[in-house]
Parts: structure tokens; sequence; C-alpha cells
């Protein structure tokens, strides 16, 4: 059996974030067991087309998830920020089920300023909860800790525990990224058990190593094997969390990065 096929049968699968024109032929090209992709232009508001693709993807041997467009902030006070994110996370998660995606990354957003953070938490609870009411988003979503912003919903951990005391009851999962966790402020010695005591899951880790130092504010992936944190530490935190992989690492050598997971793990 491969390397490959080995991982397939029990070990922690491995992934890429791929361009979105062939994500199965990006797939294989990194050798990668799952794939993660944009449906639009992350930075905009264009709603999801119906892809040609959709019934190959949904039928490929490989693992899907898709990334919210970046701007989704459903946290916001700022009714032009905050109804059409909503509006744009609905409509990605539907074209994410006619992919077969297990699950839809969304970053936790931010209030200004001026803001309390309690309303945005409250905007989170208001998003999910009116979804559930009416059916659910169809696939899962799973929230993703950030890098930067002293406003932002899921950089440090005590905001993201008052967040999931309002979100956790409804069909949200959590997205560990490590990348953002370092450049935020947080440890990755013991992060996987402080986020389990918070929201009781790790559903997908992005291994991203980081060009920036610790509690920098600022995201920007390097490469699994270089960077500012120690790879050994990464490969602690895929271990301990025991959850499927992709790595956002720079397009150059992204084959690379998973071809050392696999051979590490």
């Amino acid at each position: 059996m491969s390397e490959r096929g080995a991982s397939l049968h029990g070990m922690v699968e491995i992934g890429a974030h791929v361009r979105d024109g062939d994500p199965l032929e990006a797939a294989r090209e990194a050798d990668a067991e799952l794939v993660q992709f944009f449906l639009t232009d992350p930075q905009g508001y264009q709603a999801p087309k119906a892809r040609a693709d959709a019934a190959e993807i949904r039928a490929a041997d490989v693992g899907v998830f898709i990334h919210a467009p970046y701007i989704v902030n459903v946290a916001s006070t700022n009714n032009r920020i905050r109804i059409p994110s909503r509006k744009l996370l609905t409509q990605h998660t539907a074209a994410a089920v006619e992919v077969g995606a297990r699950g839809v990354i969304v970053h936790g957003g931010h209030v200004t300023a001026d803001d309390e953070v309690e309303v945005g938490i409250d905007n989170w609870r208001k998003t999910v909860a009116r979804q559930a009411a009416e059916g659910g988003f169809g696939v899962p979503i799973l929230l993703e800790n950030t890098a930067g912003g002293d406003r932002a919903m899921a950089r440090r951990f005590d905001t993201l525990a008052r967040l999931w005391d309002a979100i956790g009851e409804y069909d949200v999962g959590f997205c560990l990224d490590t990348c953002h966790a370092h450049a935020g402020g947080e440890e990755l010695i013991g992060i996987v058990d402080r986020v389990k005591a918070i929201t009781g899951r790790i559903d997908l880790v992005h291994c991203n190593n980081s060009r920036d130092e610790f509690d920098s504010g600022r995201d920007r992936h390097a490469h699994v094997d270089t960077g500012q944190i120690d790879p050994e530490l990464l490969l602690a935190v895929i271990r301990e969390a025991g959850a499927p992989v992709i790595c956002e690492t720079p397009a150059d050598r992204i084959a690379d990065d998973v071809a050392f997971l696999r051979a590490s793990l």
C-alpha cells in the first residue's frame, strides 16, 4: 500500500488549499487527499455560480472543504456589511452542498473600536439561530480563529469562549489555524486542550507556519518547515487534534508541505 493509501485508511488526512479552476487536478498535483478552495473571489460579494464539474467533484475520492470569502463578517454592526455577509454565507453553504463539501470555513469577523464585543457575539448568535430555524446551512460551518484585530471574535480565546457560549448549541464546528494562533498571541503548546475546553471539538486544522513573530497580528503564512514556528510543534498540534489537515501555504511548494506532513506524521 502506498503512503497515500495508508493515510486514507486510518491516519491523518492531509490536503491543500488549491486554485478553484480545476481543484481535482490541483489535488493530484499536490498528491492531496483533501482540497479546499474558494467558490468566488475571496474579496468580493459575488454569489457562487453553478459548477459544471460539481458531479465530478462529488464523485471524486478527494475530501472537499470550501472557504467562505474573507469579507464575510456576520459580527459587524454595520448593516451594509452584516446583512450581505449573512446572504453570502448562505449562498456559499448552498453551493458547497452541490460539490459535496464536508464543511465551509468562515472567519469569526470583528466589530469596530466603537462597538462592544458582546454585540458582535449576539450578531453571530442571530445568524446561526435564524438559519437553524430555516432548516440549517446544509453543511457544517467551521469557525476559524483569526490572527489580528483587538475586537475580533476569534483571535483571543477568552473572546472565543464567550462566542461559543452563544453559538455552540448550533451546527457550528471549529477550524484551528496554527499561523493565526501564533500571530494572534495564542501559544501552540497545549492549544488543542484549550480549544477543546471551549468548543469540545476541532474539525479541521489549517497547518501553516508563520512569517512573523508571536502576537504580531499579521496573517502571513509560511511553508511548514520554514517560518517562526518550530515544525515539530506543528506536528504535535496535528497529532493532538486528531483532525483532517489542510495546508494553506504558498502555492510554489505546497506539494512539498503535504509530503513533509505525510512523511512526518
